[in-house]
């Protein structure tokens, strides 16, 4: 059994604690938030030890998941990692591209397992449609991140709160190199951008159009491939999938297949519709389950901290865009 203990006891921080304490592979030593009343609250909601500092926690355990503010995630990740502790963090990895690449040059210093919690990766609609088989190879991406205001993200800017979430899910899926990447933005609120929207270019003839928003009335996290021959539209809030297959001949008493009338001499298409079945499951018990399984099987982590480095470098160059635009 691991021990492993949490830094960082808000919101996202507390519902890690609830769950590692339902994870057998884990020991919850206890956690670290540096807010006193915060960590009083917390020890007597959960009956778990708080630390006074984060050094003293990082000492007694084996890994730390880290689940303060962006701004802090670089300090803590180091002191774990040079502790030769096992990591997770959530995301983004870090808060600049040099951070985060620092990171996993003293990750792979110390042979430590290291994870990010990219948790959209782990999302049961996403894992249905994965579970089917169907070979993404997409030519055209829509992913639209929406959700209501809510101070507790505005530290960084919107593509860092949200839209790392789909650019982390389009770099894995999309096995091509950024070629180009248009973006603007508003700053409504918040003293960074609140409203984003991105145009990423491969090198492979892919194109991806991303909009992510924390200032809506409404709720949505939608992401859609268009590929040769295949539709697919993923639900992540709603957790709902779709896809719609293009078939290159009538399969006879099959109710998921219709047809339609292209126009030319009357010649049929037909398209088989799937819905995926959606497991339960929760997405961040899911990750952080793996963590353990990477530690203790010696196994590469799901989401590794190249892969957070990546997002967060994608990120940055978003943001970028964003600035220019605003100087323009």
């Amino acid at each position: 059994m691991l021990k492993i203990g949490v830094l960082g006891a808000g919101h996202l921080g507390k519902i890690h604690i609830k769950l590692l304490k339902e994870i057998s592979d884990f020991q919850l030593i206890g956690f670290y938030d540096s807010n006193l009343e915060v960590a009083i609250s917390v020890e007597e909601q959960f009956g778990i030890k708080a630390f006074n500092s984060a050094e003293e926690l990082i000492n007694e355990v084996d890994a730390v998941d880290i689940v303060t503010p962006t701004l802090s995630h670089y300090l803590y990740a180091t002191k774990a990692i040079r502790k030769s502790k096992h990591v997770f963090i959530e995301k983004p990895i870090a808060n600049t591209p040099k951070e985060g690449k620092d990171l996993v040059a003293l990750a792979k210093e110390a042979n430590i397992k290291a994870m990010v919690g990219h948790v959209e990766r782990f999302n049961p609609a996403f894992l249905a449609v994965k579970n089917t088989g169907i070979e993404f190879n997409p030519m055209f991406i829509e992913a639209h991140r929406l959700a209501q205001f809510n101070p507790r993200g505005t530290d960084v800017s919107v593509v860092l709160d949200l839209m790392v979430h789909d650019i982390d899910i389009i770099l894995n899926i999309v096995k091509a190199t950024v070629k180009k990447i248009s973006a603007s933005g508003v700053s409504v609120v918040s003293k960074s951008p609140d409203i984003a929207n991105a145009r990423i270019e491969f090198d492979n003839g892919c194109v991806a159009n991303l909009t992510a928003s924390r200032i809506s009335m409404k709720q949505m996290r939608k992401i859609r491939f268009f590929q040769k021959d295949t539709y697919i539209s993923i639900d992540l809030f709603e957790k709902q999938a779709q896809l719609f297959k293009l078939l290159h001949e009538q399969a006879d008493n099959d109710p998921t297949v219709f047809s339609f009338d292209i126009g030319e001499q009357s010649e049929k298409k037909y398209v088989k519709f799937l819905q995926p079945e959606i497991p339960t499951i929760n997405a961040i018990k899911m990750e952080l389950e793996l963590f353990a399984k990477s530690i203790l099987n010696n196994t590469e982590p799901e989401v590794t901290f190249t892969d957070g480095y990546n997002a967060l470098h994608i990120a940055h160059q978003i943001m970028h865009k964003i600035e220019k635009s605003y100087l323009s």
